[in-house]
Parts: C-alpha cells; sequence; structure tokens
C-alpha cells in the first residue's frame, strides 16, 4: 500500500470513527432527556432527523469507502452497490433538507408574538412532523434512479462505458440523462442552501434587533458577550461551516459527472467534503444548538417583560 493511500485511509478512518461516536452521542443525548422526563422542545424533532441523516451519511459512504482506501477493491454486489449509492444520497438529501428545515423554525421560534406573522409561532410545531415526512419521501423519488445506473464491476468488466469509484461502479449513460441528473442534484441543494441562508440572515436581523431594544431597557451592559451575541455567534458558525461545505461538495460532485475521466483525488475529496459535516456537525449541535434554542425560547419573554418595563416607565 502506497503512502498516498494509507494517509487517505487513515483520514477516512478517523473521519467515519469521530462522526459515527458523536452522532451516537446526540442520539444518546436526546434518549436520556425523553428518560429524564425533561420537556421536549419542537425542533429536537427535526435535529434527530438530522442526527440520523448524518449517521447514515457516514454508515454507506464513509465505511465503503475507508475499506476501498485501506486496499479492498469491489467487494460489494450489485445489490448492495445499488443500495448504498441510494441510501447515501437519500440521507445526504434528507441532512440538508432538515438543516433548512431547523433554520426556518428556529426563524418562526424567535418572531415577536405582537407581529403579523406571531401566529406561525402556535401553528408551524404542528406542520414539523409532516414536513420531515415530505423531506424523506422528496429524497426517495428525487434519487429513484440512481440503482440504475451503479453496479459493481462484475456485469461491466468488458465494457467501456462506466466510471471506476473503487468499490462499484457508475455507469456512463447519454449526455442528456447526465445533464438532468447534475441538474436535479444541483438545484435541491441550492434551493435548500438558499432557504437555510435566508432564514439564517433573517435570523441574526431579529437578535440583533432584540440587541438593541435591550440597551434601551437596561442602562449598562456586562463587558462580557451578551446571550444574543452569543446566539448570533452560534447560528452563524452552524449555518456557515454547513452552506461552505455542502457548496463544495456540491461543485466537486458536478465535477465528478462533467469530468471525462475517473480522477481518484476528486472521488476522494468529495466523499470527504460530503462526509464532513455529518462528521463534526453532532458536536456543533451538543455545543451551539442547545444554546440558541434556549436562547429562542426565552427570547418571547424577554421581550413581552421588556415592554412591560417600557411601558411603567
Amino acid at each position: 500500500m502506497s503512502p498516498i493511500n494509507l494517509t487517505v485511509g487513515i483520514m477516512f478512518l478517523s473521519q467515519t470513527t469521530l462522526g459515527v461516536l458523536g452522532n451516537c452521542t446526540c442520539l444518546g443525548y436526546f434518549v436520556l432527556a425523553d428518560f429524564s422526563g425533561k420537556r421536549v422542545k419542537p425542533t429536537d424533532l427535526i435535529v434527530q432527523h438530522l442526527t440520523w441523516a448524518n449517521f447514515m451519511v457516514l454508515l454507506f459512504k464513509g465505511i465503503p469507502q475507508t475499506m476501498a482506501a485501506f486496499g479492498m477493491s469491489y467487494f460489494l454486489d450489485d445489490i448492495l452497490c445499488k443500495l448504498i449509492f441510494y441510501f447515501h444520497r437519500v440521507a445526504r438529501g434528507v441532512s440538508l433538507g432538515s438543516t433548512s428545515l431547523l433554520s426556518v423554525f428556529q426563524v418562526i421560534t424567535i418572531i415577536p408574538s405582537n407581529s403579523k406573522w406571531g401566529q406561525l409561532k402556535f401553528r408551524a410545531p404542528k406542520a414539523i412532523g409532516s414536513s420531515l415526512g415530505l423531506c424523506w419521501a422528496l429524497q426517495l423519488l428525487i434519487n429513484a434512479g440512481i440503482p440504475t445506473i451503479v453496479t459493481d464491476d462484475l456485469r461491466i468488466k468488458n465494457s467501456t462505458g462506466f466510471r471506476d469509484v473503487v468499490y462499484c461502479v457508475i455507469v456512463h449513460t447519454d449526455s442528456l440523462t447526465m445533464t438532468f441528473y447534475a441538474i436535479l442534484f444541483a438545484s435541491t441543494d441550492v434551493v435548500c442552501l438558499g432557504i437555510m441562508t435566508w432564514a439564517s440572515c433573517s435570523m441574526v436581523l431579529m437578535l440583533t434587533k432584540h440587541k438593541k431594544m435591550v440597551q434601551h431597557i437596561h442602562s449598562s451592559l456586562s463587558p462580557r458577550s451578551s446571550s444574543e451575541a452569543r446566539a448570533t455567534q452560534s447560528i452563524l458558525a452552524l449555518v456557515s461551516s454547513f452552506v461552505f461545505l455542502y457548496m463544495i461538495s456540491a461543485i466537486l460532485v458536478v465535477c465528478y459527472f462533467f469530468s471525462g475521466v475517473t480522477t481518484r483525488w476528486l472521488v476522494n475529496a468529495s466523499v470527504a467534503m460530503s462526509a464532513c459535516f455529518p462528521a463534526f456537525c453532532p458536536f456543533l449541535l451538543l455545543s451551539q444548538y442547545t444554546k440558541v434554542s434556549n436562547f429562542c425560547c426565552t427570547c418571547s419573554f424577554e421581550t413581552t417583560h421588556g415592554q412591560r418595563i417600557l411601558a411603567e416607565l
């Protein structure tokens, strides 16, 4: 085994192991919360689906790619190749959609109750389950064509119309079909990332507005970072990392589809980038999502309380 392959294998192994442990810890946190009787926030259901989707991404892509990096080639049969590629794409899409949905519901959570959109605070939690179900259903449908272009090498060993990805192969189709798949996959990523960016910017603006209102209520502020600033930083850290990693991943996928030859570094880079967020997401969620959610739960109370103080003054 060459030093390069060994290095890549160790990198994939570390990334996959870290991600699996992190997502298991995140799921364990919710299990313990259920047993302890802790009040469940509406967005917790979204985070649970996000964690499961991230776990599936690492399971169906990280493990086979790690085994392939350590020298195991074509160890999957035709059925397993189809299932692994299909469920990886589904899980990746659900991860993207769940994060977008989480951003939208966090925006709804901090909308002032006295605004014209205040009624959404009471209606939105009822739509979380159906929204997640729709997300899964759309991804299952959008990626339905993946099994038709993925197989093992045994079926096309005498053919030149395929692209090697070490443990499976992607069959070349006509240019029109490849363009359709590329546009379909890229468009879903762009839509989700656009929604997420809009929701996150809206949330930062609301938090900034709330901070200015609090400054009018209190005569002096602590030199330490306020809860609004910490919440804003948490949102920016989560969304910025997600947008950055998934934009790079989407660009690499498009380059892979349109490249004329199979390039091993392009395959490895695409897999590494697509697994980066699922690997580090649980740690961001555990350390930052709880802070943002706690602040969002108290934001409405603080706004009402602050307005009452101003009225009394």
